[in-house]
Order: C-alpha cells, then structure tokens, then sequence
C-alpha cells in the first residue's frame, strides 16, 4: 500500500512541518537555560540530548521521507515520533510539563495518514507509554503519584483523537475521490460535447459585441467556406451574415433572410439567440442547411403538379388531338385557297406545342426515382459525344476536354444523358443564332477546392442577360417562342435528385456556361 492522493502529501508536509517546529521549540528552550525555570525536569541531561535529538531526527526524515511508497514507513515514522515524545514526557517530569499535549496532536497527524488497527496502535502506544512512564516516575517522585488520572485522560483523548480523525479523514478521502470521479466526468463530457459539436451539420458560432467569432464548429466552417474564424472579425469573411446579424438585433421578432455565404454554397437559414456570459453578452448564431429542405419542398410541388397534370391530360388531349387532326384535314383540302391554308398550318402548329408542353409536365410528373451508378465519367463522356456526334447535323459540332484521373461519380446514367442532351442542344441552337456553325464545348475537371467532379458546358451564342438570370431555372419561363420554359428547371430537378448542381456561369468572351458539379462518388449507395 502505499499513500495516494494529493491530500495525504499535504498532510504529510504538515506532519513533518508539526514535527520539525516542535523540536526547534524545544532546542530554543534548552539554549535559553528556561528549561529548569519552566518545567520541574525529572532528568535534565536526557531531556537536553532527546531534544536535540528529536529536531535532528525530524529534519532528516522530512528530508528523506517525502514521498513514502509502503504506509509502513509512515506506520515507523509516527511510531518513532510518539516513542521520542514519550521519552521527552518522561524527562520533563510527567504530565505538569505539558509534552502529553503534544503527544495527542501527533497522534490524531497519524491517525489522518494511517487507516484502521494501526493509527488506534499509534494511540495505544502513547496511551500506554504515558501512563508506564508515570507509573515509573512515581518510584522517583512520590509527587508523580497524583499523577496517573491526567495520564489516563491524556491516554483517552489519544484515542478520541484517533477515532475521531480517522472518520474525519475517511469522509474527506471519499469527498476526494468522489470530486476527483466527478471532474473525471465533467472532462468525458466536456469531451463528448466538443466531438458532438464539432461533428453535427449545424453550424455553430458565438460571436461577441465586435462580431469577433470566440467559437466555431467544423459545421459553421465548412457552410461558409473558410478553414479558420476563430478569433476573427466576421464582417469581411461573411458580411450577409452581419447584415441579418444587424436586422435581428433592431427587431428580434422578425424570422433572418436565409443567404449564401459563398457562391454556388448551400442555402443557409440564420437564427439567433442571445448568450450571457457573466457582465459580457454575446450572440449564439445556427446556421441551417435548408438545401435538403428546399429540394423535399421541390418535391411535393413536383407530386401535386404530377396529380394536376394526370387529371387533366385526358381532358386537354383529346380535343387537342381533335383539332390538330381537323386541321390536317383542313389543310388537304383542294379547294382551300392560300391565306386558309397559312391558317391550317398555324393551328397544327400551335397545337404541336402545346402537346409538347404536356408531354414535358407529364414527364415531370412520371419522372421515376433515381437509380444512381458508379460512372467513369471521362469514358461515358466519350460514349456520349460519340453517340450525339452521329446523329447531329452537318451545321453543328461538338468538342470534348477532359482532364484529371478518377473522376467518378455516383449517377443515374439515363437522367445524366436527358440532362446533358438538354444543355448541348440548347447550346446547339443559341450559337446557331450568332455563328453559321454550332458549337458546345464539354469540359470534364477536378475542382481544386472541392475536390470534386465539374462538367462544364459552353457555347459561343449571345449569353444570357443578366435581369434574365434569377429566372432561367424556374418552370415555364422561356425566351423563345417555340420554348416551354422547362428545359433547364427538369435539368435541375434532374441534378438534385442525384445529388448534384446545376449552375450558370457567364462565360468569358461572350456565350454561356452551364456547370455541372457532380457528387462524390462514396456519397451516395
């Protein structure tokens, strides 16, 4: 066994700081030739030499002993000390001189570092001992005699003293241990909750009065793009932020814009909550990717317009069907003259498109469930260009870049092929408009950011304005007559459900671009 904690050493240092005063207190009295005035000694000489001896023995152990490994050498150390004291408290004449006083505090020091059987021995010991010795000394001095019931009390508060500081010390070790087991918990939670916010999608930031971010979880790092914020100014790494930040601050009840901290990032929605810490107030910000919710959102819109579409598809094509077949009859007449004729065609032609943009609400509306493959996407690049090469146009053309290795992805190969003929054909027909050739370009790339697959689509037409931009996914939002305006929104559509992104980017040099980023390809099973 030996003695463990930090309040056994402490109460060790104590003991032989205790000792160690006790013998210079003695060695003063001896040099000052008090002694003999004070006390009535019963052997001046032994007394002298066992003061000496009891400051020099202590000083050698506190020096030695320090950090004992076996509580025997605590047990012999306390014993040695009682016996020297006993020796002193028989020099000194017996009980008028005091030292039994002395005998009791270093028995309840013994009784705080020794357990059980073996602090009551300590006690015993100098019970025992002082009780003998004035037995002994009453041989001597007849006076010793009166003695034995000071003695017998001294002995029995050595043992209340005992008992006393063993329990006493039993409850202060069990509060150690129990205090040291609850920081033991508090740490593993400590820990547990910085993993738990480290690891959640949330984002998390406490900011100050100054906007100086003091915590940010991994979550908060990766939604706004940055690899470090603590201890920075938020205002020039994400001012949107600080604009909602600002708003909330003048009116608390109103619900924070969602933003985007970063182009082509995810759609955050902000909320705020503020924070006392002590005097200081700080502002506690969740960010919340409401990309998700968005596309479930996109979805039920998707499943209620496939349920409007079912019901009135019959009801619109078939006298559709009736009209445009009236017409092409209409039209084979012989007798109809030249402007009748114009108007035959207009009607066919009109009730061409309109079939078309039921055929396009009855495939968004049937669009089946994403069945994602792993796909090299540089060789189903190739398969694709080759594939369009053979069936396009002689006035058309269609280029291929493709750079990097490994670039895979996780996709449904048939929405990827609907997707992709939609983007070439539209650039196919708005280079057409500038140039006597189309042209599309298709460049394959591992972005150095994300690290992750972009297939870019280019072309050499007049681009797109810039009031158009905001509108060119939405449904049925078209610049050209013969359009349906759902081209681009089921390319998106298309793309989310596989999780990917559809973006545009004005190209340099006039024309557009529109990028596709694929996800990874562990991302989805």
């Amino acid at each position: 066994m030996t003695l463990e904690g930090v309040h056994g050493r402490r109460v060790l240092r104590l003991y032989h700081l205790y000792r160690v005063t006790v013998g210079l207190a003695l060695v003063l009295l001896i040099s000052s030739d008090l002694d003999e005035n004070l006390l009535n000694l019963a052997h001046a000489e032994l007394f002298r030499n066992g003061s000496w001896a009891y400051l020099i023995i202590n000083i050698l152990i506190a020096v030695l002993i320090q950090r004992p490994r076996h509580l025997l050498q605590v047990f012999s150390l306390a014993l040695a000390d009682v016996i020297l004291l006993v020796a002193l408290f028989y020099a000194a004449g017996g009980t008028p001189s005091g030292i039994g006083n002395l005998l009791i505090v270093s028995v309840a020091i013994a009784n705080i570092l020794l357990r059980g059987r073996v602090g009551l021995l300590i006690a015993a010991v100098a019970a025992i001992g002082m009780i003998y010795l004035t037995f002994y000394l009453s041989f001597s001095r007849p006076a010793a005699a009166g003695q034995y019931v000071q003695a017998g009390a001294l002995g029995a508060l050595c043992f209340a003293a005992a008992i006393f500081l063993q329990g006493l010390s039993r409850r202060l070790q069990q509060s150690e241990q129990l205090a040291e087991q609850r920081a033991v918990d508090v740490a593993s939670l400590e820990a547990l909750n910085a993993l738990i916010l480290q690891r959640m999608r949330t984002g998390i930031l406490v900011l100050d009065k100054q906007h100086r971010v003091v915590l940010a979880n991994q979550g908060a790092l990766t939604l706004l793009g940055r690899n470090e914020l603590t201890g920075k100014v938020l205002d020039p790494h994400c001012p949107e932020l600080v604009r909602r930040l600002q708003q909330w601050l003048h009116n608390p009840t109103l619900r924070p814009q969602s933003l985007q901290a970063v182009p082509d990032g995810a759609l955050l929605q902000p909320s705020f909550i503020p924070l006392h810490r002590g005097e200081e107030t700080h502002t506690l910000v969740f960010l919340e990717d409401i990309s998700q919710i968005t596309q479930q959102a996109q979805q039920l819109k998707l499943a209620s317009l496939g349920r409007l579409t079912a019901g009135i598809a019959h009801e619109i094509r078939n006298p559709l069907g009736a009209i445009s077949h009236a017409a092409q009859l209409l039209q084979e007449s012989e007798i109809l003259e030249g402007p009748d004729r114009r108007l035959a065609q207009i009607i066919q032609d009109h009730s061409r498109r309109m079939n078309l943009v039921i055929e396009n609400v009855l495939q968004l509306s049937r669009r089946r469930q994403a069945e994602p493959q792993l796909l090299d996407l540089k060789y189903w690049l190739h398969r694709f260009a080759s594939e369009f090469r053979s069936s396009a146009a002689l006035d058309q053309t269609l280029h291929l870049e493709t750079s990097g290795s490994g670039l895979q992805t996780r996709m449904d190969p048939h929405q990827l092929t609907q997707v992709l003929t939609n983007l070439v054909q539209n650039g196919m027909r708005y280079s057409a408009q500038v140039h006597q050739l189309g042209q599309v370009w298709l460049k394959l790339f591992r972005d150095p950011d994300s690290d992750l697959p972009v297939l870019e689509v280019l072309d050499d037409g007049p681009g797109i304005p810039p009031e158009q931009l905001q509108h060119i996914f939405e449904p049925f939002y078209t610049t050209d007559n013969k359009g349906t305006g759902l081209g681009l929104y089921i390319s998106r559509e298309l793309c989310e459900s596989n999780q990917a992104r559809l973006d545009y980017k004005p190209r340099e040099g006039g024309g557009s671009c529109f990028r596709i980023t694929f996800a990874h390809s562990r991302k989805l099973s």
